[in-house]
Protein backbone atom coordinates (compact mmCIF):
# COMPACT_ATOMS: atom_id res chain seq x y z
CA UNK A 1 0.00 0.00 0.00
CA UNK A 2 1.16 3.53 -0.96
CA UNK A 3 2.61 5.80 1.72
CA UNK A 4 1.71 9.34 1.29
CA UNK A 5 2.87 12.99 2.83
CA UNK A 6 0.19 16.07 4.15
CA UNK A 7 0.58 18.30 6.67
CA UNK A 8 -2.41 18.34 9.02
CA UNK A 9 -3.62 19.68 12.81
CA UNK A 10 -4.17 16.96 15.49
CA UNK A 11 -7.53 16.90 16.97
CA UNK A 12 -7.46 13.78 19.32
CA UNK A 13 -5.72 10.88 20.64
CA UNK A 14 -6.47 7.75 22.24
CA UNK A 15 -4.32 5.06 23.77
CA UNK A 16 -3.50 2.26 21.77
CA UNK A 17 -2.03 -1.10 23.69
CA UNK A 18 1.06 -0.02 26.02
CA UNK A 19 3.10 2.17 23.93
CA UNK A 20 0.94 3.21 20.73
CA UNK A 21 -1.71 5.91 20.32
CA UNK A 22 -4.45 6.38 17.83
CA UNK A 23 -4.26 9.90 16.78
CA UNK A 24 -7.54 11.78 14.87
CA UNK A 25 -6.11 14.44 12.68
CA UNK A 26 -7.59 17.20 10.57
CA UNK A 27 -5.30 17.38 7.28
CA UNK A 28 -4.98 19.77 4.04
CA UNK A 29 -5.67 17.23 1.27
CA UNK A 30 -7.34 14.35 2.77
CA UNK A 31 -9.85 15.72 5.13
CA UNK A 32 -9.83 13.64 8.19
CA UNK A 33 -7.30 10.72 9.05
CA UNK A 34 -6.86 8.47 11.66
CA UNK A 35 -3.81 7.13 11.76
CA UNK A 36 -1.62 4.51 14.54
CA UNK A 37 1.59 6.57 15.75
CA UNK A 38 3.54 3.63 17.04
CA UNK A 39 5.75 3.91 20.24
CA UNK A 40 5.17 7.57 20.52
CA UNK A 41 4.19 7.06 24.39
CA UNK A 42 7.50 5.84 25.38
CA UNK A 43 10.10 8.96 26.38
CA UNK A 44 12.44 7.59 23.56
CA UNK A 45 9.78 8.59 21.05
CA UNK A 46 10.93 10.67 17.98
CA UNK A 47 7.91 12.37 17.44
CA UNK A 48 5.47 11.69 20.45
CA UNK A 49 5.64 15.63 21.03
CA UNK A 50 4.32 16.64 17.83
CA UNK A 51 1.10 14.47 17.93
CA UNK A 52 -0.60 15.87 20.54
CA UNK A 53 -3.88 17.55 20.16
CA UNK A 54 -3.69 21.00 18.83
CA UNK A 55 -0.19 20.57 17.21
CA UNK A 56 0.32 20.95 13.82
CA UNK A 57 2.68 18.56 11.62
CA UNK A 58 3.99 17.11 8.43
CA UNK A 59 3.49 13.95 8.19
CA UNK A 60 4.38 11.23 6.15
CA UNK A 61 1.43 7.63 6.30
CA UNK A 62 1.74 5.04 5.60
CA UNK A 63 -1.83 4.12 4.33
CA UNK A 64 -3.82 1.11 5.62
CA UNK A 65 -6.81 -0.54 5.27
CA UNK A 66 -8.53 0.99 8.57
CA UNK A 67 -6.11 2.72 9.83
CA UNK A 68 -3.19 4.51 8.56
CA UNK A 69 0.03 4.37 9.87
CA UNK A 70 2.84 7.41 11.07
CA UNK A 71 6.11 7.33 9.83
CA UNK A 72 7.77 10.56 10.31
CA UNK A 73 6.54 13.52 12.08
CA UNK A 74 7.86 17.33 11.70
CA UNK A 75 6.59 20.09 13.11
CA UNK A 76 4.81 23.11 11.73
CA UNK A 77 2.65 24.92 14.46
CA UNK A 78 3.98 23.80 18.26
CA UNK A 79 0.44 25.79 19.35
CA UNK A 80 -0.02 22.45 22.33
CA UNK A 81 2.36 23.94 25.01
CA UNK A 82 0.94 27.96 24.99
CA UNK A 83 -2.61 26.87 24.94
CA UNK A 84 -2.43 24.01 27.47
CA UNK A 85 -0.52 26.51 30.47
CA UNK A 86 -4.22 28.86 30.23
CA UNK A 87 -7.61 27.84 31.17
CA UNK A 88 -9.68 29.42 28.97
CA UNK A 89 -7.16 29.33 25.73
CA UNK A 90 -7.49 25.68 26.26
CA UNK A 91 -11.64 25.55 26.65
CA UNK A 92 -11.65 27.38 23.44
CA UNK A 93 -9.29 24.84 21.58
CA UNK A 94 -10.95 21.91 22.60
CA UNK A 95 -13.99 22.97 21.53
CA UNK A 96 -12.87 24.03 18.32
CA UNK A 97 -10.78 20.45 17.84
CA UNK A 98 -14.20 18.83 18.74
CA UNK A 99 -16.59 21.04 16.09
CA UNK A 100 -13.97 20.19 13.18
CA UNK A 101 -14.38 16.31 14.12
CA UNK A 102 -18.19 16.57 13.76
CA UNK A 103 -17.94 18.61 10.78
CA UNK A 104 -15.59 16.86 8.67
CA UNK A 105 -14.96 13.40 7.10
CA UNK A 106 -12.42 11.93 5.01
CA UNK A 107 -12.67 14.05 1.70
CA UNK A 108 -10.67 17.16 1.45
CA UNK A 109 -11.89 20.73 2.90
CA UNK A 110 -8.44 22.95 2.87
CA UNK A 111 -10.76 25.86 4.08
CA UNK A 112 -11.47 23.71 7.00
CA UNK A 113 -7.97 23.14 7.62
CA UNK A 114 -6.65 26.57 7.03
CA UNK A 115 -9.54 28.04 9.31
CA UNK A 116 -8.58 26.22 12.12
CA UNK A 117 -4.77 26.41 12.01
CA UNK A 118 -5.44 30.11 11.89
CA UNK A 119 -7.37 30.23 15.28
CA UNK A 120 -5.12 27.77 17.07
CA UNK A 121 -2.53 30.14 16.13
CA UNK A 122 -4.32 32.67 17.39
CA UNK A 123 -5.29 31.53 20.44
CA UNK A 124 -1.44 30.38 21.12
CA UNK A 125 -0.26 33.76 20.48
CA UNK A 126 -2.78 35.32 22.53
CA UNK A 127 -3.98 38.30 19.70
CA UNK A 128 -8.03 38.43 21.17
CA UNK A 129 -9.50 37.14 24.05
CA UNK A 130 -9.79 32.95 23.73
CA UNK A 131 -13.95 33.02 23.53
CA UNK A 132 -14.23 36.11 21.05
CA UNK A 133 -11.47 33.65 18.42
CA UNK A 134 -14.01 30.54 19.60
CA UNK A 135 -17.11 32.06 18.77
CA UNK A 136 -15.46 33.59 15.63
CA UNK A 137 -14.30 30.01 14.37
CA UNK A 138 -17.47 28.53 15.15
CA UNK A 139 -19.44 30.68 13.14
CA UNK A 140 -17.01 30.66 10.05
CA UNK A 141 -16.52 26.67 10.62
CA UNK A 142 -20.26 26.29 10.31
CA UNK A 143 -20.70 28.43 7.17
CA UNK A 144 -18.02 26.79 5.35
CA UNK A 145 -19.73 23.62 6.08
CA UNK A 146 -22.88 25.41 4.75
CA UNK A 147 -24.98 26.83 7.72
CA UNK A 148 -23.97 30.18 7.99
CA UNK A 149 -26.63 31.96 10.84
CA UNK A 150 -29.17 34.57 8.93
CA UNK A 151 -27.91 37.82 10.61
CA UNK A 152 -28.90 40.21 8.28
CA UNK A 153 -32.44 38.88 6.18
CA UNK A 154 -34.80 36.85 8.33
CA UNK A 155 -34.10 33.23 8.64
CA UNK A 156 -37.45 32.45 7.17
CA UNK A 157 -39.16 34.31 5.06
CA UNK A 158 -35.79 36.56 3.79
CA UNK A 159 -37.00 39.43 4.57
CA UNK A 160 -34.72 42.23 4.20
CA UNK A 161 -33.25 43.76 7.68
CA UNK A 162 -32.28 44.81 10.27
CA UNK A 163 -34.60 42.68 12.38
CA UNK A 164 -33.96 42.70 16.48
CA UNK A 165 -35.00 39.59 17.41
CA UNK A 166 -33.10 35.80 17.07
CA UNK A 167 -34.17 32.43 16.92
CA UNK A 168 -31.80 29.02 16.33
CA UNK A 169 -34.46 27.18 15.48
CA UNK A 170 -35.04 29.53 12.50
CA UNK A 171 -32.37 30.32 11.07
CA UNK A 172 -30.83 33.27 13.14
CA UNK A 173 -32.81 36.56 13.02
CA UNK A 174 -36.25 36.57 12.27
CA UNK A 175 -38.75 39.45 11.44
CA UNK A 176 -41.77 40.40 13.17
CA UNK A 177 -44.38 38.60 11.21
CA UNK A 178 -42.43 35.21 11.45
CA UNK A 179 -41.20 35.28 15.20
CA UNK A 180 -42.97 33.27 17.38
CA UNK A 181 -44.70 34.70 20.88
CA UNK A 182 -41.58 35.08 23.80
CA UNK A 183 -38.67 35.37 21.04
CA UNK A 184 -36.44 37.29 22.48
CA UNK A 185 -35.47 40.94 20.67
CA UNK A 186 -31.34 41.43 21.02
CA UNK A 187 -29.90 44.89 21.18
CA UNK A 188 -28.35 45.71 17.88
CA UNK A 189 -24.87 46.54 19.28
CA UNK A 190 -24.92 42.15 19.53
CA UNK A 191 -25.69 41.74 16.58
CA UNK A 192 -23.63 43.67 14.99
CA UNK A 193 -21.08 42.24 17.21
CA UNK A 194 -21.91 38.94 16.10
CA UNK A 195 -21.86 40.03 12.25
CA UNK A 196 -18.14 40.85 13.23
CA UNK A 197 -17.54 37.88 14.97
CA UNK A 198 -18.14 36.12 11.59
CA UNK A 199 -16.57 38.16 9.11
CA UNK A 200 -13.39 38.63 11.24
CA UNK A 201 -13.53 42.32 11.94
CA UNK A 202 -11.12 42.11 15.10
CA UNK A 203 -11.17 45.50 15.41
CA UNK A 204 -14.62 45.66 16.26
CA UNK A 205 -14.77 42.70 18.24
CA UNK A 206 -11.92 43.89 20.61
CA UNK A 207 -13.64 47.14 21.18
CA UNK A 208 -16.64 45.56 22.13
CA UNK A 209 -17.75 45.74 26.07
CA UNK A 210 -18.31 42.73 27.87
CA UNK A 211 -22.09 42.53 28.69
CA UNK A 212 -21.96 42.85 24.73
CA UNK A 213 -19.52 39.88 24.13
CA UNK A 214 -21.04 37.54 26.01
CA UNK A 215 -24.77 37.97 24.77
CA UNK A 216 -23.20 37.19 21.56
CA UNK A 217 -21.27 34.61 22.66
CA UNK A 218 -25.09 33.60 23.79
CA UNK A 219 -26.43 33.49 20.45
CA UNK A 220 -23.41 31.19 19.37
CA UNK A 221 -23.73 28.70 21.33
CA UNK A 222 -27.59 28.61 21.13
CA UNK A 223 -26.88 28.64 17.09
CA UNK A 224 -23.96 25.97 17.70
CA UNK A 225 -26.44 23.63 20.01
CA UNK A 226 -29.23 23.99 17.28
CA UNK A 227 -27.59 23.49 14.45
CA UNK A 228 -25.28 20.69 15.64
CA UNK A 229 -27.84 19.22 17.51
CA UNK A 230 -26.11 19.19 20.29
CA UNK A 231 -23.90 21.57 22.48
CA UNK A 232 -20.19 21.22 22.89
CA UNK A 233 -18.62 18.68 25.76
CA UNK A 234 -15.48 21.02 25.55
CA UNK A 235 -17.53 24.18 26.71
CA UNK A 236 -20.53 22.01 28.84
CA UNK A 237 -24.26 23.44 28.16
CA UNK A 238 -24.51 26.59 26.56
CA UNK A 239 -26.14 29.30 28.78
CA UNK A 240 -28.37 31.66 27.47
CA UNK A 241 -26.48 34.83 27.94
CA UNK A 242 -27.82 36.31 25.14
CA UNK A 243 -31.29 37.15 27.90
CA UNK A 244 -28.89 39.52 29.28
CA UNK A 245 -29.84 41.60 26.32
CA UNK A 246 -33.27 41.33 25.91
CA UNK A 247 -35.42 44.48 25.48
Amino acid sequence: MPTYRDEAVVLRTHKLGEADRIVTMLSRRHGKVRAVAKGVRRTSSRFGSRLEPFMVADLQLYAGRSLDIVQQAESLGAYGADIAADYDRYTAASAMVEIADRLTHDEPVPNQYYLLVGALRSLSRGEHVARAILDSYLLRALSLAGWAPALDACGRCGREGPHGMFLAQLGGVVCENCAPPGTPHVQPAVLALTQALLAGEWEVVDAAPSRDADAASGLVAAYVQFTMERGLRALGQPQPVWNRGAR
